[in-house]
């Protein structure tokens, strides 16, 4: 096989690269705990799911990427969990973005709604124009209708709900949405077209769609929409792709969430207030004693003006 073949017309700027080292650069990725999850569909919600489609990379391209390396096995794991620690910590993300995901998601419209403003994403989701959609709408479970939050004009309260009240909200939505299906499907009925009937249907009905994004972008998606203030129908969908972010990336999903998801950034006053009540002496003792290395130590040091 000639050179040119495999990388292009350009080969006059790699007259040193043996064919092998390029047959590494191009091969595909595997990794062993995603192969055994590809096209497996986890469920979410009451008629959810979250299949992961296909992956580009993992862990070992994320090192690759940011070692500009063209062989396999030259650092140990535990360098390589280093260095991915020391990029995310450190803000140079575009190594995470060598890392992508494709997944088929099937969601509420409301849940959907949100989703689509990550923009930094890749879609396309069915269209009512084309297909007539299911007879598939999401019910909470009593645990999960929620009154008005006092304080959060767009949140939910946590106090508990009156059992009873519950299961009327939930007779409600249901009635509701079998009287807007069954007109939905009177109209398709009598020929009326799809794009026109489908108008009244309601954003508790499921929609899917194929939603590609790389890690470094996902990790921004999870770190909104798993926090404890989001709102509980996609919290749900951000957990189950974190357990497929690990699957796929272990050591970068184990910094994100060092560093990002279980991590606190502060304003110059927040930390003037902090350091102001920081007794130093004990906090330099602690600092001695952690389990933190010399380049962690440094660093937070450097954080702290110390």
């Amino acid at each position: 096989m000639e050179l040119s073949s495999r990388v292009g017309t350009h080969t006059a700027f790699l007259p040193q690269i043996k064919i092998s080292c390029i047959l590494k650069i191009m091969a595909h990725i595997k990794v062993k705990t995603a192969e055994d999850i590809l096209d497996k569909s986890f469920e979410v919600l009451d008629k959810g799911f979250v299949r992961l489609v296909d992956y580009m990379g993992g862990d070992a391209r994320i090192v690759q990427a940011a070692r500009v390396s063209y062989g396999e096995g030259t650092k140990t794991v535990r360098e390589d969990k280093a260095l991915i620690d020391y990029l995310l910590r450190n803000k140079h993300t575009s190594p995470f973005e060598q890392v992508i995901f494709t997944f088929h998601v099937k969601m509420p419209i409301f849940v959907a709604r949100q989703w689509i403003r990550h923009r930094t994403a890749r879609l396309n989701e069915i269209s009512g124009r084309y297909s007539v959609m299911n007879d598939e709408f999401y019910l909470p479970n009593p645990n999960e209708v929620r009154t008005q939050s006092k304080n959060n004009k767009q949140g939910s309260s946590s106090e508990d709900i009156d059992p009873e009240l519950a299961m009327k909200v939930i007779e409600a939505l249901k009635q509701e949405q079998t009287s807007l299906y069954t007109n939905y499907k009177g109209l398709i009925a009598n020929n009326i077209a799809r794009e026109l009937a489908r108008i009244n249907l309601p954003l508790s009905l499921y929609t899917e769609m194929y939603w590609q994004i790389d890690l470094h972008n996902l990790f921004h998606f999870l770190k909104l929409r798993m926090d404890s203030h989001a709102q509980y129908e996609i919290r749900v969908y951000g957990e189950v792709m974190a357990e497929i972010v690990k699957a796929v990336s272990p050591l970068a999903y184990q910094a994100f969430e060092e560093h990002i998801l279980n991590g606190q950034r502060f304003s110059e006053d927040e930390l003037e207030l902090i350091l102001a009540s920081l007794d130093k002496d004990k906090f330099l003792a602690n600092l001695r004693k952690s389990e933190l290395r010399k380049t962690r130590r440094q660093e937070l040091l450097a954080k702290l003006d110390l």
